[in-house]
């Protein structure tokens, strides 16, 4: 008679061990389905990944540096041109007749 009462708690531990297990497996699904919804929804939403930002930002900052070094040179290019422009202008000379 002591056998039955060992092999209920057997048959017991061996349950909630299955148990345990399929428990787990479900865990492991719904983790998957909410993890396959979430980058649905982000693909949706046409987010971009923080690093493609990044290098998007960084190519920006130096476009502007660039344009803004242009604009300086263009302008000394045009200061140039006018003082070329005002030396090459034959200059009036006035007469002392009237």
């Amino acid at each position: 008679m002591s056998q039955a009462p060992n092999r209920i708690f057997d048959e017991f531990a061996k349950l909630m061990t299955d148990a345990a297990g399929a428990a787990q497996g479900v865990k492991r699904e719904a983790e998957t389905a909410v993890r396959s919804q979430a980058e649905r929804f982000l693909a949706d939403m046409d987010l971009v990944k923080r690093e493609d930002f990044d290098v998007v930002q960084e190519m920006a900052t130096k476009a502007r540096s660039e344009n803004e070094a242009l604009k300086k040179l263009i302008e000394s290019m045009d200061k140039r041109i006018e003082a070329l422009e005002n030396a090459a202008k034959p200059k009036k000379r006035s007469t002392g007749t009237k």
